[in-house]
C-alpha cells in the first residue's frame, strides 16, 4: 500500500482551478482540518509567516489533511531554502514564499524546494516517504511551490521573475503590494487594482500558473481573468453563519 499523492499540483498541469482555504488568523487544529475535509477543498493553507503553528503543528497537521486527499499548503516566513526543506520534511504538500521580488529569490524558493536535477533540496523524506519506492521522483511532481508577488520591486522584476523553472504559482497579495505602492490598508485603489490586474495578466501571457487572495465579492472576477490558485479564508463565511444565528435567536426577542 502506497500513500497517493496530493492531486492539487497535477490538477493546475491540466489548467485547472483549485480551491485553497485558510482560518487565518484563528488558528488550526488537526480536527479542524479533518473536519473540512468532506468539503473536497483541495488545499488546506497553513498559516506561520503570521501565525503560530510549530514543525510539530505542520506535521500533524499535515497527516489530517492527507487523510483526505488534501494539499497542506505552508507559508513560511523568510526565503531560507533549508526553512523550505525541513516543512517538506515535516509533511507540508506545498510551500508559500513570501516577498519574491527578484529572480535570485524565486530561484532559491526551487533550490530548496526540489530535489536534484531541478534543485537541491537535501536528501531525506520523512513520512511523505515511507512505503514510496520512487519517492525523490514522486516528491519533485508532487510539490507545489508557490511565490508571492507582494512588492513593487517584484512588479518591475516580474518578466524575469516569470523565466524561473519549478515555481508552480505566482500569487498577487494585495495588502503587500498596495503598501510598497503608497496606499498603505487600501488594496482597493484604483492604482493598486490596476497593479494587480496587470500582473495577472502578465503572468498569464507568460503561460504561468496565477494566485489571488479572493473573497465572495471578487472570486468570480479573478477567477474569469484566468487565476486557478483561488485562495481563500474560510473565517468570513464562519463569521456570516454566526451572526445570522445570532439574529435568528433575537428575532424572538421583538
Amino acid at each position: 500500500m502506497t500513500r497517493q499523492p496530493a492531486p492539487l499540483t497535477q490538477k493546475l498541469r491540466e489548467g485547472k482551478a483549485v480551491s485553497v482555504a485558510s482560518c487565518n488568523p484563528a488558528g488550526y487544529t488537526p480536527d479542524l482540518v479533518d473536519y473540512l475535509g468532506p468539503s473536497g477543498l483541495d488545499g488546506i493553507w497553513i498559516e506561520t509567516e503570521h501565525g503560530t503553528p510549530s514543525f510539530q503543528d505542520i506535521a500533524n497537521l499535515s497527516r489530517a489533511a492527507d487523510l483526505w486527499g488534501i494539499a497542506s499548503v505552508v507559508r513560511i516566513h523568510q526565503n531560507d531554502p533549508g526553512l523550505i526543506g525541513r516543512i517538506l520534511d515535516c509533511g507540508a504538500s506545498g510551500i508559500v514564499v513570501p516577498h519574491v521580488s527578484t529572480k535570485e529569490a524565486a530561484e532559491r524558493v526551487v533550490k530548496g524546494g526540489r530535489f536534484a536535477p531541478v534543485g537541491q533540496r537535501g536528501m531525506y523524506g520523512g513520512r511523505r516517504a515511507f512505503g514510496v519506492s520512487n519517492y525523490y521522483e514522486q516528491a519533485n511532481d508532487e510539490v507545489c511551490l508557490v511565490v508571492l508577488i507582494e512588492e513593487k520591486e517584484a512588479l518591475d522584476n516580474l518578466d524575469e521573475i516569470l523565466t524561473v523553472d519549478g515555481i508552480d504559482v505566482f500569487q498577487v497579495a494585495p495588502s503587500d503590494l498596495a503598501q510598497t505602492l503608497g496606499h498603505i490598508g487600501h488594496a482597493e485603489h484604483p492604482e493598486v487594482q490596476a497593479a494587480i490586474d496587470g500582473a495577472i495578466k502578465k503572468i498569464l501571457a507568460a503561460g504561468r500558473t496565477a494566485g489571488m487572495v479572493t473573497n465572495e465579492n471578487n472570486r468570480a472576477r479573478y477567477m474569469e481573468q484566468g487565476v486557478r490558485f483561488v485562495y481563500g479564508s474560510i473565517l468570513r463565511s464562519l463569521q456570516k453563519g454566526a451572526t445570522e444565528f445570532k439574529q435568528a435567536v433575537e428575532a424572538r426577542n421583538r
